[in-house]
Formats: structure tokens, C-alpha cells, sequence
């Protein structure tokens, strides 16, 4: 593997061009600072049954940590199985409405968005006014094959709509614990997508960092934006993964254009990759300053991202409009959205029964069926219309 990874630095350095060097070795230099961090290892719980202290430590200092292992093989080759079959049904150009064979492609009657696309290696949200322009800068795009097709999804939203393993994903017990202990027992959902970085073809992501009504906030701390899960299909690199900076969830919105400026490139100073093996899943703050180079290299990275926010940051606030349509987030809202956590703890419990359940408080009370079966799929058609984005 570390072969194949060394060959995708050169092959990701050698597109540019007089500053091939310094990205070769800003890529290795972020990749060994990378594993210097103390943010990574199994998830944990004390005797009292609460994420060990040293996880919470680790992530309040650096905005992230990895967690090894917690998606086992048989899981990841129920994702892997069914990624082929889905992709098959995706439209053949953005706005599509037939696959492949013909037939109606995946999400031709949702009203809500659900596949994104770009142009092989380009960087469609940087600089555009795309979630209040939070994409300051646009990223270097480098020349794709000409063999590449001229369009190329990489983010389809709204994936537990469309696929039960990513379903299952959502309603993993100790993630599900994580996002208790971080977020309190109360916690809220927030947005889920997949996120396809294909070689010689997935777009870049622009410096960014999420969240967008609380910067001001006269209650503003680290993580009052919220987090995200990624899970990781394949793992990730220097080249295909994320990059973050450590520490940059404390101190409030960035001025990304200075940093750029400053740096003299997009190589901008204290970022490490998050680098991953297939199976880890990473706990990321959404005020984070994060963002990725195309992936010019030649291994595949596919994330199964979900994220969850603080009820205390959702509840009574006017929406941001990205995720979703702006809306003030009452109990109602709050409660009709957080349906889809109870399906998926029902949904991988059935294909896990062994497992311990979670327990989501905030529902257990209520006399509803949250059993998984054909209705309550169909019920979930669109509901990604009802995105807590803030």
C-alpha cells in the first residue's frame, strides 16, 4: 500500500509543475506531522461508561480525532457491494434523468438536491457564492486525462435516502455514544452525504471552514457549530484525504484569502492530512479550517459523512439556508428530523442484532414505530429538506 501511496504523491506533485517540489514536499511533511499528533487509536469508555477523558482531551485540542477499526470487514463490504450497485443507477450528466441502462436514475424524482458534480479535478465551490461564499479561494485544478468523462459526481446528499448500508453507518451504537458524549444526550442531527474522490478525477474542496450563524454568537465556543462523523470505505492519503489545521475550531471565522496570501500558494502553513486506513472513522469540529487537493493519485477515497449538533444550537434558531431550505428549528422541526436516527438504530439492528443497541432519549418516550421496513424508507424520500444547517 505505502508503494501505491508513494507513487500517487509523485503523480499528484508532477501536475504542478515548477512548484512540483514544494507540493511533493508539502505532502510528505504534512504526512509525517500528521501521525505525530496524539488523535488517534480505538474509541473508548471509561468504567462509568463515558468516552475516556484522554478522546476528549485530543479533540478539544486539535478539532478532530480518529477512531481505528470501528467499521469491521463484513461491514464494509456490505458498503463497498452496495456503492457498485448504486452507482450504476446514477445519471449519466449533472441534471440527468436516465442511468445508465435507461432507466430513471437514482434521485430524477426528489425535490430536494442530492448529486453534486464537477469537472474531473476541478474545484467547483471555490470562490462561487455556494454556502455563503464560505469557499473564500479557488484551489488549483489540475489537467485531467483526456480519457476522463467530462462530468464526475462527488457528493451525493441525503444518502441515507438512497442506501440502507450508509443507514446502518448512522446508527452505529458507539458512535451514536460519541456524539452523547460530546454533544449531550439531546443531541440533534445536522446533514449526511457521500463523498466520492475517484482517482484522476475527484474534485478539490476549497479552504473552508463550516457553520455559519453562530460566529458571532455572545455564546460562541468550539463546538458550538456542530461535528462530523467521516467514515472511511477505502481510507485516505495525503493526496486524496482531507486537510485540516489543529486548533483553528477555537478561534472564530478566518480570513482564508490573508492565509493564502500569506503562505504565496494554496499551501497553506500548520495543515496535516487526515490519513486513514479503510474502517476508521473520523470525528471532525465543523469550525475547523479544512478542505482537499483534487485527487490526481491513484487510490479512491469514499466517506460516509454525517455530523450531529448540540440541541442548544438548533433549537429556536433561524436555519442558515445551505443545507436546506432557512427555517426557524422548533421542537416540532427538531423532532421530525431526528426520526431518521431511530430507523437507522432499528435498521443495523436488524443486520447486527448481536450489537448493543443506542438508546436516542430524545425519542424513546414518544409512542411511535420506528421499526425499519419498506414504509419507513419510502418515508424518508426528500428529507434531507429538513437539514438543521447552521
Amino acid at each position: 500500500m505505502q508503494q501505491d501511496i508513494s507513487k500517487s504523491i509523485e503523480a499528484c506533485a508532477s501536475h504542478y509543475g515548477d512548484d512540483a517540489d514544494a507540493m511533493r514536499s508539502y505532502l510528505l511533511e504534512g504526512e509525517k506531522q500528521a501521525f505525530e499528533l496524539k488523535n488517534r487509536g480505538p474509541i473508548r469508555f471509561d468504567e462509568n461508561g463515558h468516552l475516556a477523558q484522554d478522546i476528549l482531551d485530543a479533540y478539544s485540542e486539535y478539532g478532530f480525532y480518529i477512531f481505528e477499526n470501528v467499521l469491521q470487514p463484513d461491514e464494509l463490504k456490505d458498503i463497498e457491494q452496495e456503492l457498485e450497485s448504486m452507482r450504476a443507477t446514477f445519471p449519466l450528466e449533472p441534471n440527468g434523468q436516465l442511468d445508465r441502462d435507461g432507466q430513471p436514475a437514482l434521485g430524477a424524482d426528489c425535490l430536494a438536491p442530492n448529486l453534486i458534480w464537477s469537472k474531473p479535478l476541478g474545484d467547483p465551490l471555490g470562490g462561487s457564492d455556494v454556502a455563503n461564499g464560505r469557499h473564500q479561494i479557488k484551489m488549483f485544478e489540475p489537467a485531467a486525462d483526456h480519457s476522463k468523462p467530462e462530468w464526475a459526481p462527488f457528493v451525493l446528499l441525503g444518502s441515507l435516502q438512497f442506501s440502507e448500508t450508509c443507514l446502518r453507518v448512522y446508527g452505529h451504537p458507539q458512535l451514536l455514544r460519541v456524539a452523547e458524549a460530546v454533544n449531550g444526550e439531546d443531541f440533534a442531527p445536522f446533514n449526511e452525504s457521500l463523498f466520492i474522490k475517484d482517482p484522476g478525477i475527484g474534485a478539490a474542496v476549497s479552504w473552508h471552514q463550516d457553520g455559519d450563524t453562530h460566529w458571532d454568537s455572545a455564546d460562541f465556543d468550539e463546538g458550538i457549530h456542530g461535528f462530523n462523523f467521516m467514515a472511511q470505505v477505502y481510507g485516505s492519503s495525503a493526496v486524496n484525504g482531507v486537510w485540516v489545521k489543529p486548533g483553528s475550531h477555537k478561534v472564530g471565522k478566518i480570513d482564508i484569502k490573508e492565509l493564502v496570501e500569506k503562505a504565496g500558494s494554496e499551501r497553506l502553513e500548520g495543515l496535516v492530512p487526515i490519513v486513514c486506513q479503510a474502517g476508521d472513522v473520523v470525528i471532525c469540529n465543523r469550525q475547523l479550517l479544512h478542505g482537499s487537493f483534487a485527487n490526481s493519485g491513484f487510490e479512491t477515497r469514499v466517506t460516509v459523512n454525517f455530523g450531529f449538533h448540540r440541541r442548544s444550537s438548533v433549537l429556536g434558531v433561524n436555519g442558515a439556508g445551505i443545507h436546506s431550505e432557512a427555517q426557524v428549528y422548533d421542537e416540532s422541526v427538531i423532532e421530525q428530523r431526528s426520526r431518521v436516527i431511530a430507523y437507522a438504530i432499528d435498521a443495523r439492528k436488524q443486520r447486527f442484532p448481536e450489537e448493543l443497541s443506542y438508546e436516542y432519549r430524545p425519542l424513546s418516550t414518544l409512542d411511535k414505530d420506528f421499526t425499519w421496513n419498506e414504509q419507513a424508507k419510502q418515508s424518508l424520500k426528500d428529507y434531507n429538506l429538513q437539514d438543521l444547517s447552521i
